[in-house]
């Protein structure tokens, strides 16, 4: 007998002001047309309340989103909020206006991809979902 192995799931989150998340739309139901569990939080969250979420609903994958200029701050806030509730594991990716002079500042900061505008659907499909397959490979170790 063989056994399926359950969706992805994702959270899509838009930390901060920014009120604009076509973007993080668009990427959520790709990612569900694709296959994947997603868990959208809604626009102005908090790091804390995203990494809340993220806890609670045991997600694979924690995908940000910003289109405020707010990345340098936000994101790394939602990594250190993941790691305050015991979620250090969860892979986190963020996306939007990012200038390239900002990608591997939050690279070093705890994300694990970052995505500018135009990158292709597909490339952030499977980036989703090697951070998944690489969360739940960790899980199984423990």
């Amino acid at each position: 007998m063989t056994t399926k192995q359950a969706p992805y799931r994702v959270l899509i989150g838009k930390p901060g002001l920014d009120g604009h998340d076509r973007g993080a739309k668009f990427i959520a139901r790709a990612l569900r047309d694709e296959g994947f569990e997603v868990i959208y939080t809604g626009i102005r969250r908090t790091a804390a309340e995203i990494a809340a979420t993220a806890i609670q609903e045991d997600v694979d994958v924690v995908g940000l989103s910003s289109l405020s200029g707010a990345h340098l701050r936000l994101f790394p806030e939602v990594v250190k909020a993941l790691e305050t509730r015991g979620g250090a594991d969860i892979p986190v990716l963020g996306g939007g206006v990012i200038p390239d002079e900002d990608i591997e500042l939050l690279l070093r900061q705890g994300l694990n991809a970052i995505f500018t505008a135009g990158t292709p659907a597909e490339t952030i499909i499977e980036s989703f979902m090697m951070a998944s397959q690489k969360h739940r490979d960790h899980d199984s170790q423990k």
